[in-house]
């Protein structure tokens, strides 16, 4: 089969080459499937988003393993005020001023005091228990999937465009089609306007002709307003001007590599459409971990020490002045360790929300799993049924053929009528659209067994010329 593949497609592209002799792609610019792909790289606002999101992912990278640094807090608060206390314990409730010190008088003084005080503290956490390790791998993860998102984007927009590729190619044969139709017909006219002046043929022939020559030409209007609609969508990727777009179609050998390469495609675990979701997976397990994590004691070093200057001196109030500088320094070092009894609780509600996450995430990958392989045998079955149609469709056109030319002598000799005749142009006509749609389907289907085995990049290298 694929011997006679080669032959068949090798008459093809000569039918092609025929084809599109028309001075209408003889443009000096050709564009191929690689270079369509590689201007949308850069053009699509949206690839550039992705881009972004990638970069802001891979900084929080850094800010996840900065976020471990020893804390080293200082500071310097110069104050006036009064100095009134009293001796007692009260709890730190937020919004209270208090002072630093009990009661050294009988009664409240009203006269103001200075105060001037500096202190640094610095606390590192000396044991978190993997906690920094939970951390920076959620931000790898994410990282990861932001990339694998870009790179799934980039995919599915190959896959547009490769199919819009085929689109324009098969759309553009067709066109050439309904050329050789209208060719055909304006010479079925000749022949009447001929025949009928001689009187051999009545007058109704030409009126028949015209109106299939109508109908011809009113396809060959839709192929062309479908080819124009396609380079629009194809310029809207690409950034390339529609009118500028000339696609490389004549093709030399790469349908003799298409043949041979697609053919041995196997499965790929890098398959962009498939690693995106790997890696959603990976993210949530990382989540996961980063809850039992976030829950577990802390073993934090800290020391810190500060120095401070009062106006209110043993024997007194002094000068305001007097506590301006720093006359008392204190320091002071050690090592605690800190655990809310209560995160127990915390983390196994978070770990549940993570872990039912994971599951749906794993779920969600086995899901693309088994469609990817169900576009891959559907790929399969339509490859199959186009190689057994191209098997026979040569056959049927050479026939179509042999029956128009032969129609064609008969109509002149007056043996036949024109329904006759056109007819045999109709079959010769249907059994042309059928090659290019049969061989549009081949190409198709291997572009979708490329795509769903993630070997679409192979395919496009394949469809360079």
């Amino acid at each position: 089969m694929k011997s006679y593949m080669l032959k068949t497609i090798g008459r093809f592209t000569v039918t092609c080459i025929f084809l599109l002799s028309f001075n209408t792609l003889e443009a000096q610019n050709k564009y191929s499937l690689k270079d369509l792909v590689d201007s949308a790289t850069n053009h699509l606002p949206v690839l550039l988003q992705k881009q972004a999101l990638i970069n802001s992912a891979k900084a929080n990278i850094t800010d996840a393993k900065n976020s471990f640094l020893p804390k080293l807090t200082v500071g310097d608060e110069l104050s006036i005020g009064s100095a009134n206390d009293l001796n007692g314990t009260y709890l730190p409730i937020g919004g209270i001023v208090h002072a630093t010190s009990g009661s050294i008088r009988a009664g409240n003084d009203n006269s103001p005091a200075t105060g001037n005080i500096a202190s640094a503290f610095a606390e590192y956490d000396l044991v978190n228990f993997g906690l920094r390790g939970a951390k920076v791998g959620n931000a790898v993860a994410y990282a990861n999937l932001q990339q694998a998102d870009f790179d799934k984007e980039l995919y599915v927009l190959k896959l547009q465009l490769s199919k819009l590729y085929f689109n324009v190619i098969k759309n553009t044969y067709q066109l050439h089609i309904d050329q050789q139709n209208i060719n055909r017909y304006q010479s079925v006219m000749t022949i009447i306007s001929a025949l009928t002046s001689t009187g051999i043929k009545p007058g109704v022939d030409s009126s028949m002709a015209k109106a299939e020559l109508s109908k011809v030409r009113v396809s060959y209007n839709l192929h062309e307003g479908a080819i124009k609609q396609l380079k629009q969508q194809l310029s809207f990727l690409t950034g390339i001007r529609a009118p500028e777009i000339n696609l490389d179609t004549l093709r030399k050998d790469s349908q003799v590599q298409a043949t041979h390469l697609f053919g041995s495609m196997t499965d790929t675990v890098s398959n962009p459409l498939l690693k995106y979701y790997s890696q959603q997976e990976v993210l949530y397990q990382s989540a996961e971990k980063l809850v039992r994590k976030s829950y577990l004691p802390k073993i934090i070093l800290a020391g810190g020490g500060w120095e401070r200057g009062s106006s209110i001196q043993y024997n007194g109030y002094q000068p305001l002045s007097t506590g301006l500088g720093y006359q008392r320094f204190t320091y002071a070092g050690g090592v605690a360790i800190t655990y809310d009894l209560f995160n127990v609780i915390h983390r196994k509600n978070k770990a549940a929300v993570s872990h039912y996450q994971t599951k749906a995430a794993g779920y969600e990958l086995e899901q693309q799993k088994q469609t990817l392989n169900n576009a891959n045998i559907q790929a399969g079955e339509v490859i199959a049924t186009a190689e057994k149609n191209l098997a026979e469709l040569p056959v049927q056109l050479q026939a179509a053929t042999d029956v128009y030319n032969q129609k064609v002598a008969q109509y002149k000799a007056g043996v036949i009528n024109l329904i006759d005749l056109t007819n045999a142009s109709f079959l010769l006509y249907s059994a042309q659209l059928n090659y290019v749609e049969t061989l549009n389907d081949w190409y198709l289907g291997n572009l979708d067994k490329a795509a769903s085995t993630g070997n679409l990049d192979l395919f496009i290298q394949t469809i360079k010329r």
